[in-house]
């Protein structure tokens, strides 16, 4: 099983430790899973400008920029990944940024996508945040692209794992032991979903 992670955040601090918890969470369940791992830390990656290039051209994105690497691993995998930190109420602007330049690579093959895992955490200085509002961004970003959204099933994790990190990053989430047995939970049931999907 290959696995990608993406850390939506422009720091390497909260959202950077708890998605690299979660690879290395699965890592240690199955040896025989391979990750790998993007942080959108100082990427070059620029904003859609709705061109349509990718739609005449069949030819992936009319910008060369830090978006190929993801493209390759997002190809590559069978499970995403996608961890944001929560501004304003969702996602970051880089993940958002990330997700949009993707109609490059379902404009090029619209089935690139269809049919992986994904799940989302998320990750919030005040409790009531925005962290299930952005997960639903990227439950919807999943289903866009014909993936396979999960959850952590009823009863403490239902649409995936979320932190309250009190803006204290790596340490917060170190600290938040509910916010680390949803993100369990949610791997728990993405790691039988993939197997599933073998």
């Amino acid at each position: 099983m290959k696995i990608f992670g993406i850390s939506g955040s422009p720091r390497l601090q909260g959202t950077h430790y708890a998605v690299n918890y979660a690879l290395n969470y699965l890592k240690e369940k199955d040896e025989t899973v391979e990750i790998k791992y993007t942080p959108l830390h100082k990427k070059d990656i620029k904003f859609c400008i709705h061109c349509d290039y990718c739609v005449k051209k069949r030819e992936g994105c009319i910008f060369k920029d830090d978006m190929e690497e993801i493209y390759e691993n997002l190809k590559w995998a069978d499970g995403i990944i996608i961890g944001s930190p929560i501004y304003q109420g969702n996602i970051s602007g880089q993940l958002k940024t990330m997700m949009d330049r993707c109609r490059a690579i379902v404009a090029q093959n619209p089935k690139v996508l269809s049919g992986k895992i994904g799940m989302g955490l998320t990750i919030g200085g005040d409790r009531n945040g925005g962290q299930e509002v952005g997960l639903r961004t990227i439950h919807d970003y999943y289903l866009i692209n014909e993936m396979i959204p999960t959850g952590g099933g009823s009863f403490g994790a239902n649409l995936g794992a979320t932190f309250w990190s009190k803006d204290r990053g790596k340490k917060g989430i170190e600290e938040d032991e509910e916010g680390l047995r949803t993100l369990r939970k949610t791997l728990n049931r993405f790691y039988k979903l993939l197997k599933n999907n073998k």
